[in-house]
């Protein structure tokens, strides 16, 4: 089992599952930076919110970390440059605590437009000052929604269900998408100069710090007001006081602050059209569960060695059919790792081809190729983070060929690996319910699993080998479990010679494999293990 630090509170329910595991949990909270330190040197997994600084300090402290898990949507506190270098996983919960930041949106912007806290305030003092809170409505006003992703289109769907206008910027998403969410996209000076409201929920980034500068707030609409429950760095708290305290905006609805917590001695936190809170977004016990075992559920998955975990770091795109395609890249990562087997010398080239799968699975299954054919054989972790990085650095070249053909199957894939100057390749094909084959080695037709211990014999095409074979391994104790034979081709009064696989209970010893190496018809014997 592994072993999990886990920095920061963590719901109980995201840490049972992996007791239950029987992974080590190692608690980290509360602890300093030293002490963090010490606690990673030989952890497997670190648990984090946002309050933990991933660094390269960090990671180079943890030689055994082979994961991250950042409870939440944002990442900005991992550096995932120095991650992706070391091969580590950096996994969020991308729609955890997705609809208590929308509702959160909803609450400041409701309790700044009807003036909600200073009444209660002044309700709590023994006054009753009805005529001093009066407030306007959402209905008819147009709500500006400044990145339109899980969080910003929920808002757009709430905000028209209060019979707002919405309209949007956000320069990744097509027009006729913004369409179907009845959301008209604009440009961002366009939003700002037509919004009653301005709210911002884009992701942060070098290019979008302070991009609400005394300029944007200048552009707004006199009166408008903004609200932000996405990133504090997105905002330039000083530009916004002073659009606030000139009467150009209306106020401010404030989660987040660059840096957190802020200095409370800023005159914004003073203003009475300004409602701010200590970073509430995902501060429900709802959200706080899902963020916690959507987290874990991925971590356990990584651990476990998974084809496919949705790290946020991986090189591709997230896939349609993460399911489907987990199974392809399992394949292509099988089928590499065969060939290395098979074959001696140092990977020189790798290439991948595809007959009839879709577009996407493509480079994962790439990837997942070049994982096989170099995990157990270098000193650093090989997965599908560092995997392009890993064959950049060891000069082998890699190539991606789709097929729109079948190819013989309904869908095939095919690896191919030059080794040690020599080109060896295996096709495979998935079958129903996820029955993964071999169908081809090196042009031979030779059907079999790609699982467990198999042994890969080539030998001369005569009578007795398969008994030979059975013989050897009999005395040895080696039960056969399946055989795949494939004879050669016919050249003048002989054949070229065979192949045959067969998977057996355990791994022969080396004396074993010796004398079946040294059996007159057979010229070549490998172990291979999956």
């Amino acid at each position: 089992m592994s072993r999990i630090v886990v920095a920061e509170k963590i719901s109980p329910a995201g840490i049972e599952i992996l007791r239950r595991d029987g992974h080590e949990i190692v608690d980290g909270v509360g602890r300093t930076r030293a002490e963090l330190l010490a606690a990673l040197a030989d952890a497997d997994a670190l648990l984090v919110r946002s309050g933990t600084k991933v660094d390269a300090e960090l990671l180079a402290a943890a030689p055994k970390l082979t994961v991250v898990g950042r409870a939440g949507v944002g990442v900005d506190n991992v550096d995932m440059a120095a991650a992706t270098r070391r091969g580590v996983l950096v996994i969020n919960s991308p729609t955890g605590n997705v609809v208590s930041a929308v509702e959160h949106t909803f609450a400041l912007l409701l309790a700044l437009l009807r003036h909600v806290v200073p009444a209660a305030t002044s309700l709590a003092a023994g006054k009753w000052e009805r005529s001093a809170f009066v407030g306007v409505e959402l209905e008819g006003k147009t709500v500006g929604i400044v990145g339109l992703g899980q969080v910003g289109s929920r808002v757009a769907a709430r905000a028209q269900a209060f019979g707002a206008a919405t309209i949007g910027f956000d320069p990744f998403l097509p027009a006729e998408k913004g369409a179907e969410m009845g959301v008209e996209l604009v440009s961002l000076e366009d939003l700002l100069g037509r919004s009653d409201v301005v709210t911002l929920h884009a992701t942060a980034t070098d290019a979008s710090r302070k991009m609400m500068d005394a300029a944007a707030f200048a552009a707004m609409k006199p009166g408008a007001v903004l609200v932000n429950v996405a990133r504090g760095s997105l905002v330039d708290l000083d530009a916004l006081d002073a659009a606030i305290a000139s009467g150009r905006l209306g106020g401010a609805a404030l989660d987040v602050f660059d840096p957190e917590p802020p200095d409370f001695a800023h005159s914004v936190f003073r203003r009475a059209n300004v409602v701010a809170t200590p970073h509430l977004g995902a501060s429900t016990q709802e959200a706080q569960e899902r963020v916690a075992t959507q987290t874990v559920e991925a971590v356990r998955e990584a651990l476990a060695g998974a084809a496919y975990v949705a790290a946020v770091n991986l090189p591709f795109r997230r896939l349609s059919d993460p399911t489907g395609a987990a199974a392809w890249m399992d394949l292509a990562e099988r089928m590499a790792k065969f060939l290395r087997c098979i074959a001696d010398g140092i990977v020189q080239e790798i290439s991948v081809e595809s007959w009839n799968l879709p577009a996407e699975v493509l480079r994962p299954a790439a990837l997942a190729a070049v994982k096989g054919a170099l995990s157990g054989s270098s000193p650093e972790t090989v997965n599908l983070v560092n995997a392009l990085a890993a064959a950049r650095d060891r000069g082998i070249g890699l190539s991606e060929t789709s097929h729109e053909e079948k190819g013989g199957y309904a869908a095939l894939l095919r690896v191919s690996a030059t080794i040690g100057g020599r080109r060896r390749e295996a096709s495979g094909t998935i079958f129903g319910r996820g029955d993964a084959r071999l169908v081809s080695v090196d042009g031979r037709a030779v059907e079999f699993r790609p699982r467990g211990i198999a042994l890969y014999v080539e030998n001369e095409d005569v009578p007795g080998v398969v008994g030979l074979i059975g013989t050897i391994l009999g005395r040895a104790g080696i039960n056969i479990g399946e055989l795949a034979l494939s004879r050669g081709e016919v050249r003048g009064e002989r054949r070229s010679g065979a192949v045959s696989v067969m998977s057996v209970d355990s791994a022969p010893s080396g004396d074993a494999v010796a004398s079946l190496q040294n059996a007159g018809p057979i010229r070549d014997v490998r172990v291979v293990e999956w």
